[in-house]
């Protein structure tokens, strides 16, 4: 019998987007497990997709960075490395730091009311316990973060990494205790912005990811001596 976990229902999305989709969650909910193979037959079973889909899933999630070619094995889940995994999250600390900063500076009312928005609905993913509903809500705060801050080549950056990045904070949103203490540095990040503080601003968002750094560094470590 086939797995259906993983099999789509057809709508207006082309089927390689749906597939596409439904990968990239998949690994990032660790369906899949890093280092596992990712076999075309299987794939177009699990999915219920031709092989040629799967085979153009596989190309774009490889140039994405979650799949890597395995000589005289094929494709399989990415391992995430550890040194490019500090270079992103410096990356991010630099990044959500100044736009945070930004808002906390320049940001109107209806601005912080949009963030105050998307902070609700990101703790209300939290709430969940669904971790792809808690990366989509995370990504969507943000999105109004740099918004709002006028920083539209920074969010280009950002978006360009966002699905390391959301690989990585799949690792760490499933760590022990780390709902209560995300809520907690969010809230900090928020109030600093609300109070119009913006060196509080940069600072709580810099902890935020430096928190979470952290705990991908460790995982990384225990998982990758």
């Amino acid at each position: 019998m086939p797995d259906d976990t993983l099999r789509i229902d057809r709508s207006s999305k082309t089927l390689r987007t749906l597939a596409l989709e439904r990968m990239r969650e998949a690994i990032m909910d660790f369906h899949f497990q890093p280092g596992e193979r990712l076999v075309e037959r299987p794939l177009c079973d699990q999915l219920g997709v031709s092989r040629s889909v799967v085979r153009e899933v596989l190309r774009q999630l490889e140039a994405e960075g979650l799949v890597q070619m395995i000589p005289g094995h094929g494709p399989a889940v990415a391992r995430p490395d550890l040194g490019r995994t500090d270079e992103i999250y410096e990356l991010r600390a630099l990044l959500e730091g100044i736009a945070a900063r930004a808002c906390a500076l320049s940001a109107t009312g209806e601005q912080l009311a949009t963030l105050e928005g998307a902070l609700a609905d990101l703790f209300d993913a939290w709430a969940s316990a669904t971790p792809p509903a808690v990366m989509r809500a995370t990504t969507k705060f943000y999105e109004a973060l740099f918004e709002a801050a006028d920083k539209r080549v920074a969010w280009e950056i950002v978006s360009g990494l966002n699905v390391r990045i959301n690989q990585l904070r799949s690792m760490t949103i499933v760590s022990t205790n780390r709902r209560e203490a995300a809520i907690a540095e969010m809230n900090e990040i928020m109030e600093a912005i609300r109070a119009h503080k913006p060196e509080a601003a940069e600072e709580a968002a810099r902890r935020h990811v430096e928190s979470a750094w952290k705990i991908a560094r460790n995982t990384l470590r225990v998982d990758c001596p």
